[in-house]
């Protein structure tokens, strides 16, 4: 069991013949009673603040590895965000893709259409062109004819009529 300044200073020495002097030793005693003291003081003082530093110590290891944990999940859900934006962004390009496809089929629809009916239009436009290409023909074979010059050599005398001649 280690001394406590109480022991050091109730210690009696037994007395010798020629011994040290009484006030020298219990001058060296006080003194040695005082750094103990002192010594002891600062042991407590410092076991204190070992014991808050461990505290504090412990507070830190706690909040490091909440942190970690935070880290870790921060980082799992980036990963599920990246990998859901990989999915929809996948989704939007086929999404994409099969409209294009669509608008692009419904061109090359539409274009056939078109081609047809200018064919249709082409055959119509001939068709018409024709028969109005005979009329035309038919007209100048009517203008043509000699039934025209027949016209001309028919003399017409002019009749009045008596409420005409009145007038004149």
């Amino acid at each position: 069991m280690p001394l406590t300044p109480l022991d050091i200073h109730n210690k009696e020495f037994n007395k010798g013949f020629r011994g040290y002097d009484e006030d020298e030793v219990n001058e060296f005693l006080d003194q040695i009673i005082k750094d103990f003291e002192m010594a002891i003081r600062e042991k407590k003082e410092l076991e204190s603040k070992v014991n808050d530093l461990k505290e504090k110590l412990t507070h830190f290891e706690n909040i490091e590895e909440t942190m970690n944990k935070s880290i870790l999940i921060a980082q799992e859900a980036a990963e599920e965000v990246r990998r859901s934006a990989q999915k929809e962004a996948k989704l939007i390009i086929k999404e994409a893709e099969k409209n294009a496809d669509r608008i692009i089929n419904e061109a090359l629809s539409k274009s056939r259409r078109i081609a047809m009916d200018i064919e249709e239009l082409k055959k119509q436009s001939k068709v018409f062109r024709t028969r109005f290409q005979m009329l035309i023909e038919a007209q100048l074979d009517l203008l043509k004819n000699d039934d025209w010059d027949h016209l001309l050599e028919y003399d017409v005398e002019p009749i009045y009529n008596e409420a005409e001649e009145s007038k004149v």
